[in-house]
């Protein structure tokens, strides 16, 4: 994985702009690898993603952050949008049962705490690396080459 863009996100709205723009490059079969301390945003990320995605076939759902059922799932028209969230995985079995093994390359999947996924990681996954920067973010984009190529122009236009 390299290092394809690094991103000063000062406000919540820049934070929410490069989660509008990441919506707009996923989809069927990509992995948004979002990584940070608690409280550093994921879950808002992958909330704005999924409501983005939502918007142009209705009303958006409430996107709360799955700490608890540990997957939610969501559609937007015919893509399959899978959010994880797993911080509280106990054991990597539970991966399989939560059919995330299945989803991994055939829906859109947003997964916290990524680490926990072991040999389950995507090779082809986008890596989103959050850290708190005074009031702001630090936000690290890192994947494939062609993660890169699909991303563009997204890092220009989600400066802030």
């Amino acid at each position: 994985m390299s290092e394809l863009a690094v991103l000063n996100l000062p406000s919540p709205d820049a934070t929410d702009r490069l989660a509008g723009a990441l919506a707009r490059v996923l989809g069927a079969g990509d992995t948004l690898l979002l990584e940070g301390d608690l409280g550093a945003g994921k879950s808002h990320i992958a909330r704005v993603i999924v409501q983005q995605l939502q918007a142009p076939h209705g009303p958006p759902e409430d996107v709360p952050s799955p700490t608890y059922t540990l997957v939610q799932t969501y559609r937007a028209g015919d893509l399959a949008i899978l959010h994880a969230d797993l911080y509280r995985l106990g054991d990597p079995g539970e991966l399989i049962e939560l059919g995330l093994d299945e989803a991994l390359g055939r829906d859109l999947c947003l997964i916290e705490w990524p680490d926990r996924l072991g040999d389950l990681t995507p090779p082809d996954a986008l890596r989103l690396t959050l850290r708190m920067l005074g009031e702001g973010r630090m936000a690290t984009l890192s994947g494939p080459a062609a993660m890169g190529a699909k991303l563009g122009a997204l890092c220009d236009r989600t400066h802030a």
